[in-house]
């Protein structure tokens, strides 16, 4: 995929020294005129298109957003109860993610989203010890947004 994005800008500064034209529109317009190159010849890379990964990981930080908004949402409306009524407790997830980077990745984005953190995972990838701020209404949450999460991590980075 680097490749690809060096290619493209290489053909984006080609572009601009035949046009004679050292301007941004002109960058522009050759670098779309390599997207156009790029995608015709796509079999002969071994990486997917790029774009359809930079799609994937834009997807990934919407799908992100979301988790977050809702998980917030949800630990507003436990915190300003009058009467906390929290049973928090660690749970396990099982994951399907193979490689480190995927594993980190849903990790941090577990972490990152409002009544949840990653203890610990275990030795073999396989699971997460996960402390939720309310064990019975959240676990329902939490391993909806591990499984969109997977799904969106394995579709950046495979």
């Amino acid at each position: 995929m680097p490749m690809q994005v060096l290619i493209n800008l290489f053909i984006g500064f080609l572009w601009m020294f035949f046009q004679d034209d050292w301007s941004a529109l002109t960058f522009i317009s050759g670098y779309l005129f390599g997207i156009f190159v790029l995608f015709i010849l796509r079999r002969f890379f071994p990486s997917k298109f790029y774009l359809l990964t930079l799609y994937a990981a834009v997807r990934l930080l919407l799908i992100f957003m979301r988790e977050v908004l809702v998980s917030a949402v949800l630990v507003i409306r436990e915190i300003i109860r009058p009467k906390i009524r929290i049973k928090p407790g660690i749970m396990a997830i099982e994951t399907s993610l193979e490689t480190d980077v995927e594993v980190t990745l849903l990790a941090l984005l577990i972490t990152l989203t409002p009544g949840s953190v990653v203890v610990e995972i275990s030795h073999d990838k396989n699971l997460f010890y996960t402390h939720v701020m309310d064990v019975p209404e959240l676990s329902y949450e939490v391993i909806q947004s591990k499984d969109k999460f997977e799904e969106a991590i394995k579709k950046v980075t495979r």
